[in-house]
């Protein structure tokens, strides 16, 4: 049995789940961080030595970070849509996810998330938190135009390229901050929004992070 630790409003897990959903494995969640604690046990540390969630226990694998996971989902479960022999057709998807690893998730979620919605209003950086939310404007302008044409940024169909930027879309719909007009991307959240797996696991209520930096 699958076994994945973590709190479900964590954009971290959520991503994982999405996929988990998306192949319809069978697993059991166990509710960890945040308020749940657990991650600083001798048990939990021998999973991932750095105490972050998510985690998951695969019969006896463990694999920690979310982008490792996906890909090992992927792999063992996915194949053919979300998983390929070619290297080529991988590096399309792969690309993607670590785009947003390294470029949209810490602009939009340590900058704008971050900084803006879970820091107390007397305690925000405007200054930094603005630059934060006109770099996601140019990132999402960007993604706007790759998705021209098509209706998941892989092409047809959903692939783990969707997976990382497409968690942030919920979040970023649902703050009052200043958006670029993006019919593209808009278009491709609201196909996300039709999805069983991302309806459940994606589109969960964030509004008690809502200036809890102790969170």
């Amino acid at each position: 049995m699958l076994r994945i630790w973590g709190r479900l409003n964590s954009y971290n897990v959520q991503k994982v789940m999405w996929l988990v959903g998306e192949l319809g494995l069978a697993h059991e969640h166990i509710p960890a961080g945040g308020a749940f604690g657990g991650l600083d046990t001798p048990e939990f540390r021998a999973m991932n030595p750095h105490g972050r969630v998510p985690v998951i226990d695969d019969d006896g694998t463990v694999v920690w970070e979310s982008q490792t996971i996906l890909r090992y989902l992927a792999a063992r479960y996915g194949r053919p849509g979300f998983w390929s022999d070619d290297p080529a057709v991988r590096a399309r998807a792969e690309q993607w996810m670590d785009w947003s690893a390294t470029t949209l998730q810490p602009d939009f979620l340590m900058g704008v998330f971050w900084g803006w919605y879970r820091t107390p209003a007397a305690q925000r950086n405007m200054p930094a938190v603005e630059a934060k939310i006109a770099a996601c404007a140019r990132h999402f302008a960007m993604l706007d135009r790759a998705l021209a044409g098509r209706d998941f940024l892989g092409g047809a169909a959903l692939t783990l390229a969707d997976i990382p930027a497409g968690v942030s879309l919920y979040r970023y719909y649902g703050m009052d901050i200043a958006r670029p007009a993006v019919p593209n991307v808009e278009a491709w959240y609201r196909r996300l929004t039709q999805r069983p797996a991302y309806a459940r696991y994606v589109m969960v209520p964030f509004d008690d992070l809502y200036g809890r930096l102790d969170y």
